[in-house]
């Protein structure tokens, strides 16, 4: 059995007592460090970067030297699996990510395939197992993936940063292909996730970053259904530790308590709800991971303790809150209050946890 020397994050993911309030930031490692930037330049681009193990073992490891954070997250990207499919996945300059062949003929849907973990997309398993030997049992390492749903608005439209026109198209007109697409990613994500659980990940994460743009019952249908099946398929152990699910859709509000009910350890949250109302909506059924609005980070250190006193005190006293942003850290985030945020969260929390055993 493994043990870390800070397991804070892993017992708050499962609801056991903790000292403090663990926090880590998604997209933690990225654009606002300065030697992220110079390790990307050698590596010469964002996917050169992401298919290296060392510099993706490099980057991961660059926010744990500046902050006390309580958890590494993998360095990859969530497009890694339709990338393996063959959809010839590329970054634009200044366009964000973008595929050569997206799925809008049938026979290539119908042709679609689950890649294998340990050959198409060995690099990331090779990463997850460098980054856990740099880390020494320090933390626990996060391993993540896209849901089904948002890998399919990527393979579809074949670019981000779209209205969503060819997927809903094909949601309410040929919804029989969708869901072909939808239960080839399941598969896929889970076979990948479980790779990543096998080569050393402690904690998985699903981030649907898309499934807030679809309708009540089509979200049900066609985001929630498919994160349902693959946290039934994870691994519920290895290495003697339990291995928590977070769960994350971002405009995921209006459905926490169906997300809740899907299995996983923990929903996150995006900072359009009050967490403390969110706690009563769940009650003990999930941990809680959020919600700060990434943009506090550009206000000043004092107005960011007191955003961060704000969340504490709404979440209010016990454990199952995982201090995190309601969406990725910006490129344009001063470092310094980066830090302001993690040691407001530490120290603030610290009082809380003391008050209220």
């Amino acid at each position: 059995m493994t043990t870390l020397k800070n397991d804070t994050l892993l017992r708050a993911l499962l609801k056991q007592p903790v000292d403090y309030t663990p926090v880590w930031l998604m997209r933690q490692a990225g654009r606002y460090l300065a030697e992220y930037n110079a390790t990307r330049a050698r590596a010469g681009d964002f996917l050169a970067l992401c298919k290296n193990p060392g510099f993706a073992t490099e980057v991961t490891m660059q926010p744990l030297a500046r902050f006390p954070l309580d958890a590494a997250i993998l360095f990859s990207d969530i497009l890694t699996i339709p990338d393996a499919m063959g959809l010839g996945l590329y970054f634009a300059h200044g366009e964000g990510p973008m595929f050569e062949r997206p799925l809008r003929d049938e026979k290539e849907i119908r042709a679609l395939k689950v890649p294998d973990p340990g050959k198409e997309l060995r690099y990331v398993m090779d990463a997850v197992s460098e980054i856990r030997k740099a880390l020494d049992n320090r933390v626990p390492l996060i391993g993540f993936s896209g849901s089904p749903f948002t890998l399919a608005c990527y393979m579809v439209e074949g670019r981000g940063g779209t209205e969503f026109r060819e997927i809903k198209t094909m949601l309410y007109q040929r919804p029989e292909l969708l869901h072909h697409i939808l239960d080839v990613n399941a598969k896929a994500v889970t076979a990948y996730l479980n790779a990543q659980i096998e080569s050393g990940a402690q904690i998985v994460m699903i981030f649907d970053t898309w499934g807030g743009a679809l309708s009540h019952g089509a979200y049900q249908e066609f985001s929630l259904r498919y994160m349902q099946q693959i946290v039934a398929g994870l691994k519920r152990d290895h290495e003697g530790m339990r291995i928590p699910k977070i769960v994350f859709t971002k405009g995921g509000g209006l459905w926490l308590e169906l997300i809740a009910d899907i299995g996983c350890d923990a929903v996150g949250l995006d900072w359009t709800i009050d967490i403390g109302e969110a706690r009563r909506r769940v009650g003990d059924k999930v941990a809680l991971q959020g919600n700060l609005d990434p943009s506090v980070l550009f206000a000043s250190p004092e107005v960011i303790t007191a955003e961060v006193e704000k969340i504490l005190l709404s979440y209010g006293a016990g454990s199952g809150h995982v201090f995190n942003l309601g969406h990725g850290i910006s490129q344009f985030t001063p470092p310094e209050n980066a830090a302001a945020l993690v040691e407001a969260v530490h120290t603030l929390s610290r009082k809380f946890h003391l008050e209220s055993a």
